[in-house]
């Protein structure tokens, strides 16, 4: 049964609070410890929520119930087209639970609601495509060169796939995995931030209530030390998908390595959103502040490094601050508010010390850069939407992701310059380019070293386009028919064709 409310799928205790257990092999269980964590709410700082605090004995139970489920005949026997039919009724049972999974998901990561019903709404769409791609994967007959044999090739699932998820998108960036993973015929083990879980122990009871066999997908929540470290280097996992920061990611990284486990890496940024003199001003200021303070900055796509042409940079930052000065702080849940709280203290704690880092660094905060003094906003974790001017690419706010809602503002003298400090960066996952040249449109774009180029628009993602970085911004791609060859591995076989094998002492 799907229940109508979180009190009804987990039980409340007398204190009020919410209790949740984890999804093992098909059964709802506590933490083998029994230890359990809280979970706040960004906006009041109150906690709302338990969660079981998962240690490595749950890691093992939850990799060996999905290799079981992998290797066992109710998973196996369903074939492509029945996982993809499996796949598109999830999506439909998501549809259904749309707006309740999204206040979940506010209450606990201080998102706007606006936001995440966009995302719940959306999420579906990753169900519905790679459940249609299932049994679209096609293997070939080569002609081979090698007479009396018959030769062909064909795409097979990895097996037990470990997933990662951060806090600021806890089941849109899940689907980015899930789907994909089992439209290939895997089995998954998801261990969501300790900050968000309440959203994924949610969306696991509706993805019971569809008909995958038990332990095809497990949920393990707890901490990156006790959990995500024993499923990376658990020897039953084939590979880690993870969306993380790029510390977190080299670290996976390594310890996946000593296993051979193949790795999908969707890390940091330090995007570029670049405004041309010739661009369309109005719509530029908009596009910059959806890149920045959407979210309050805490995605890996934000464009946190403005690069303005030296020839209207006063013009257009004047703009630009009158208009973010509109901007609403306020509770997530109500429409009208158009900034929210940084999801974590921990990060409220980074981006405060990232403000100290800008001034010392000599850049001057032409808006925001503190907390906001509303005394109904006091119990939350807010930072004001910050744009920092005087900065140059050398400064540690151009250089490091702050992942909140602070703006560096650099200039630039003329296009190549624009290029080489956009480039000019450890990483590489998106950038934007406002213009209305046709022609730059089409040039630039392909001298930025990034995965994603957004040009007239910012943040535009899709289920069917690949997303991904260049350099430390990670490894593979997730989206897009390329995301399921994440999850695949490919066979060989030959077969003779010969009616007597040939002897093999003598010489053909």
């Amino acid at each position: 049964m799907t229940p109508s409310t979180p009190h009804e799928s987990q039980g409340t205790g007398k204190d009020g609070l919410v209790r949740y257990d984890m999804l093992i092999g098909g059964e709802w269980t506590a933490a083998r410890s029994g230890e359990v964590f809280e979970t706040q709410n960004p906006y009041t700082g109150k906690t709302w929520a338990l969660i079981p605090r998962g240690g490595e004995a749950d890691v093992d139970r939850a990799v060996e119930a999905a290799h079981a489920a992998f290797n066992g005949d109710a998973w196996r026997s369903i074939n492509a087209t029945g996982r993809g039919a499996l796949l598109r009724k999830l999506g439909d049972a998501l549809a259904d639970h749309a707006e309740r999974l999204a206040h979940i998901e506010v209450r606990d990561n201080g998102k706007l609601l606006t936001e995440m019903l966009g995302q719940t709404n959306y999420m579906r769409q990753w169900y519905y495509y790679f459940g249609g791609l299932a049994d679209k994967v096609e293997g070939a007959v080569l002609p081979i060169d090698k007479p009396g044999n018959f030769t062909y090739i064909r795409h097979e699932p990895i097996g037990v796939v470990g997933a990662i998820i951060p806090w600021n998108s806890p089941l849109f960036l899940t689907a980015w995995k899930l789907a994909p993973a089992l439209a290939a015929g895997n089995t998954v083990v998801v261990k969501p931030s300790e900050f968000t879980s309440a959203s994924m122990l949610e969306f696991a009871r509706i993805f019971e209530s569809v008909g995958f066999p038990p332990g095809v997908l497990n949920v393990v929540t707890g901490f990156g030390a006790e959990v995500g470290q024993r499923l990376v280097e658990h020897p039953l996992v084939s590979k880690i998908a993870f969306t993380g920061s790029e510390t977190t990611g080299k670290r996976i990284y390594q310890a996946a390595a000593a296993t051979l486990k193949r790795v999908t890496l969707e890390l940091g940024g330090k995007s570029a959103n670049i405004v041309l003199a010739d661009a369309n001003l109005d719509n530029a200021v908009k596009g910059v502040v959806s890149g920045i303070f959407a979210a309050s900055g805490q995605t890996c796509i934000a464009g946190s490094r403005l690069l303005v042409d030296r020839r209207i940079h006063d013009e257009f930052i004047g703009r630009l601050v009158a208009f973010a000065r509109t901007a609403t702080l306020g509770d997530p849940m109500l429409p009208t508010t158009q900034v929210g709280p940084v999801t974590t203290k921990p990060q409220l704690e980074k981006v405060l010390s990232y403000l100290d880092i800008a001034r010392n660094e000599g850049a001057e905060a032409v808006l925001g850069g503190r907390q906001p003094s509303d005394p109904q906003l006091s119990g939350g974790w807010f930072v004001e939407p910050t744009i920092f001017t005087g900065v140059n690419n050398t400064m540690r706010i151009a250089r490091e992701e702050i992942f909140g809602p602070v703006l560096s503002v650099i200039p630039f003298e003329d296009e190549d310059e624009a290029v080489s400090i956009a480039n000019d960066s450890p990483y590489g996952l998106g950038a934007g380019l406002w213009t209305e040249s046709i022609s730059k449109a089409h040039t630039l774009p392909n001298r930025l070293q990034t995965g994603m180029v957004w040009v007239n628009t910012y943040r535009a993602t899709s289920y069917m386009a690949p997303f991904g970085g260049y350099k430390q911004s990670g490894i593979g791609r997730e989206s897009g028919q390329d995301a399921i060859k994440e999850y695949l591995q490919t066979k060989t076989v030959w077969i003779s064709t010969e009616t007597e094998v040939p002897n093999p002492f003598v010489m053909r």
